[in-house]
């Protein structure tokens, strides 16, 4: 926080009153004698300082200084002075702080330089610091003002925009690499699954291919047993009458044998 009172005179305000009231300075007798319109104009400028309690007088050289006389520093002055600041529209921040306490107190009123200009007075009379004097503002200068305080405004409205759209977009790629980083472990893990599938299949189609030869060998023994029955039976006349279920039964074999040797080709393949 800024420091508001001291006990002598700081080297700013030396500085100022070994000068003449100019484009950022002005003297002022009393508290009384500051309007807001002098806000106005040094805030419409670029900034300024008013000292109040000061005389302004001709040196030996024939220079115009200032002299402290002193002024009241009290409460009230302050406020009236806030108060008139805060009558301008828009409304003006100033600082008054209190100086040469020791001796003849003064105030000195800083007023920043504002990016809300123009600004103007509570008769809406807008003025600028000019040559050491408050002047109006002419049309142009008015319109200028009002186009660096708009593009001022725009540039900063753009930044925090593109502020935030650098934020969101960071989000966004954050998440689409967490995403990617999701659907590369899924498909290394389906991978990881298909290949323990080829090899259980491959396992599957080993064990289908042994007990189909197997299958294979038994029909082929049932086949020659057939025929060696069929053989010893045809020595007997009653086997006659059997003859057709054997031919229908042999039949039967015949088809099952080519069935699984087509299957054990597929197989090969």
């Amino acid at each position: 926080m800024a420091k508001t009172e001291f006990q002598g005179l700081t080297k700013r305000t030396r500085t100022m009153l070994a000068s003449n009231e100019n484009l950022s300075v002005d003297f002022k007798r009393e508290a009384s004698g500051v309007k807001s319109s002098d806000f106005v104009a040094f805030a419409n400028a670029n900034g300024g300082t008013l000292l109040i309690g000061v005389d302004e007088y001709t040196s030996e050289n024939g220079l115009q200084r200032g002299r402290v006389v002193g002024c009241a520093v009290n409460d009230k002055a302050r406020l009236a002075l806030i108060n008139k600041a805060l009558e301008c529209t828009p409304s003006i921040n100033i600082l008054v702080i209190a100086e040469n306490l020791r001796r003849k107190p003064m105030l000195r009123i800083e007023i920043p330089a504002d990016q809300n200009r123009p600004f103007c007075n509570s008769r809406g009379e807008y003025s600028v610091r000019a040559d050491g004097r408050n002047r109006a503002l002419y049309p142009s200068e008015l319109l200028d003002i009002f186009l660096d305080s708009e593009s001022a405004l725009f540039s900063n409205r753009f930044k925090r925009a593109v502020g935030k759209l650098e934020q969101q977009v960071k989000l966004i790629n954050t998440a689409l690499n967490d995403d990617l980083q999701n659907v590369s472990n899924s498909i290394e893990n389906f991978e990881g699954q298909l290949h323990k599938a080829f090899v259980r299949i491959g396992q599957l189609t080993d064990s289908s291919k042994k007990r189909t030869r197997s299958l294979l060998h038994s029909v082929q023994n049932n086949q020659h047993s057939l025929v060696n029955l069929e053989r010893a039976m045809v020595e007997d006349v009653s086997a006659e009458m059997h003859a057709d279920h054997f031919e229908i039964l042999t039949a039967k074999l015949d088809r099952l044998t080519a069935l699984l040797k087509d299957k054990k080709a597929d197989n090969s393949d």
